[in-house]
């Protein structure tokens, strides 16, 4: 089953794995992002996969680029079937640095603006493409920090709100056949952190790197999702990615089999039911 797909922020790390993993399940799989170069060489992997890949050079912090953007898949590839939200705006020295929020910089406030909010901006231009075809599946990337503490205060808005957003999204468009889904990964051994010279990695991080996920791995988590013919009973909920693996009997690209962090991290407060009517 062939299919199109809009990968957000797939220039680097998890978006750009999910993108691959798309790309080798045969599908058209667009990426936007903001550097034209990286985009190329996305394209130029997820073909090396079996698919088809378009570069769509796109900031989510414009509005009217997202609406061109969409606009172009609308015109030139007719239909669209998956949305992955997974743009973001992460700075990750000071994301991760020690200290309460108040003492780190205001710019780490950009994760609601670029993440969030940029994910509701592309749900409601990808919305009307699928809910015309009356088959469809958005997925935002979510994160434990949505019910625990995990880099602060505005990390962990952008998540819960994330989890939120989808439930309610889910509301609207079931009557069209389109689910609505919050995707926790693990932690991910992007490109980046392979690249990185053992000896420059925390001791205590050497020894969970051979835990950590694939960016592949969510790629095949959000494939069969979307081939899954019970899919919209799962739609507005948020679901951890190993365990969705673990139920679709699905393995990394490594052959290992990802671990859930339900009991250290917390699990989804999931699923959301919509408020009774005259609640305050």
């Amino acid at each position: 089953m062939s299919y199109v797909a809009v990968v957000t922020g797939a220039t680097r790390g998890l978006g750009r794995g999910i993108a691959r993993a798309l790309g080798s399940r045969g599908a058209t799989v667009a990426v936007t992002g903001r550097d034209a170069d990286a985009l190329a060489a996305v394209c130029e992997e997820i073909v090396q996969q079996g698919g088809k890949g378009i570069a769509l050079v796109c900031d989510h912090r414009d509005d009217a680029q997202v609406a061109a953007t969409f606009a172009r898949v609308k015109r030139d590839l007719g239909r669209l079937d998956i949305l992955v939200n997974n743009a973001a705006a992460v700075h990750g020295a000071d994301l991760i640095a020690p200290g309460p929020f108040w003492e780190k910089p205001l710019q780490l406030v950009d994760m609601i603006d670029v993440g969030l909010r940029s994910n509701y901006v592309a749900a409601y231009h990808a919305a009307p493409l699928m809910a015309a075809a009356g088959k469809g599946l958005i997925v935002s990337i979510s994160f434990y920090g949505s019910v625990s503490y995990f880099h602060g205060p505005a990390y962990g808005a952008a998540k819960a709100g994330t989890d939120k957003m989808m439930a309610d999204m889910a509301i609207d468009l079931a009557p069209y056949g389109v689910a609505a889904i919050a995707l926790w990964p693990g932690f991910i051994l992007t490109d980046a952190v392979k690249a990185m010279p053992p000896e420059m990695l925390p001791e205590d991080l050497r020894a969970m790197l051979p835990n950590w996920e694939t960016p592949e791995f969510s790629g095949l988590v959000i494939d069969a999702l979307y081939r899954d013919p019970g899919l919209m009973a799962k739609t507005g909920q948020a679901l951890i990615g190993a365990e969705l693996g673990a139920a679709y009997e699905l393995r990394d690209t490594d052959g290992k089999q990802p671990i859930s962090y339900r009991a250290g991290m917390g699990a989804p407060h999931m699923p959301f039911t919509p408020a009774t009517e005259g609640a305050a």
